[in-house]
């Protein structure tokens, strides 16, 4: 078995409009390096098209609709106050975004891929039910835990998340259920202003560790060490699921963070083993920010180097 690496086309479809920093060069950067001859181990997969069943687990029906007749023929049209576009590509890109995780889903759990990588856009963390957020429309990481739920029986799921940004759609989707649990380092105050220490969930389920501006590799260890990696391991989860940003990277332009591609490595390597030692080694990522070519595709390259050597 190797590492499965699910993307489409129509991910590059979703036109976010000049001067937008999530663009389909973000995508085009970390395809590019994970063609190098480095990687000739992965196994690529087309990522199907997700059902609009598996998008309702997470998400409210109205929404949901909304999305859909959002959809414009032509030009553009806006979810939210000013920072997520819908365009003629953008439902099929977000349905892809859906279906590559809950395919990478149950082809980790079924035994046909050791790990798996979503290399998909748009991100999906800040996606609440009901509404679009931070460039995010429909929340494929919650989707593709509540998949595993509904689809393999598994019970108690986990999101890692290291993107710059708070996910505050997926806090939200898993504070109420002990048997989700909610990971996330990002920097503090820094958009969408949710993450605080004290957020806990109804079972302590939920970990934030806020990260000052500045933040790099010893203080983000230690506390990712410290009290992220013991909550995860008393969680005890049966499924890992990664919400992969590469924006905390010190090249990015967005982020006020210092990680470096060592950081992506060590995390994932941490996490791996931690998936070993409760999970069975189920791992999956998804792809969510990183705004610097060059630091999303250095930094996502180090995350699936690690991926492939389990």
């Amino acid at each position: 078995m190797t590492t499965f690496v699910y993307t489409h086309d129509d991910c590059l479809q979703h036109d976010t409009g000049p001067g937008h920093p999530e663009s389909p060069q973000r995508l085009e950067a970390v395809l590019a390096a994970l063609r190098a001859p480095e990687f000739a181990a992965l196994h690529w997969e087309p990522a199907p098209l997700g059902s609009v069943e598996q998008v309702l687990r997470v998400h409210a029906t109205p929404y949901v609709e909304e999305v859909r007749r959002s959809a414009p023929r032509e030009g553009y049209h806006l979810l939210d106050a000013g920072d997520t576009v819908m365009s003629t590509g953008t439902w099929n890109a977000v349905m892809r975004c859906v279906g590559a995780t809950c395919a990478a889903v149950d082809a980790v759990v079924l035994g046909r891929a050791a790990n798996a990588f979503c290399a998909t856009r748009p991100c999906g963390h800040h996606a609440e039910a009901d509404r679009a957020m931070g460039f995010c429309v429909f929340n494929q990481a919650a989707i593709a835990a509540l998949h595993a739920r509904h689809a393999h029986g598994l019970a108690r799921i986990a999101v890692v998340d290291f993107d710059v940004h708070h996910g505050n759609g997926t806090q939200h989707c898993f504070e109420r259920d002990p048997d989700l649990f909610f990971g996330s380092s990002h920097q503090s105050p820094f958009y969408p202003g949710t993450g605080a220490r004290h957020e806990r969930g109804v079972a302590d389920n939920i970990v934030n560790i806020p990260l000052e501006r500045g933040t790099g590799s010893a203080t983000f260890r230690r506390l990712m060490r410290d009290e992220m990696l013991p909550a995860l391991r008393r969680f005890a989860p049966e499924l890992v699921i990664v919400s992969a940003g590469f924006d905390a990277h010190e090249l990015d332009p967005l982020g006020g963070l210092a990680f470096t591609d060592d950081d992506y490595a060590w995390i994932t390597r941490e996490l791996l083993a931690v998936a070993r030692e409760h999970a069975g080694s189920r791992v999956i990522s998804t792809l969510e920010g990183g705004y610097s070519a060059q630091g999303l595709a250095t930094g996502a390259a180090a995350h699936v180097r690690t991926l492939l050597q389990g």
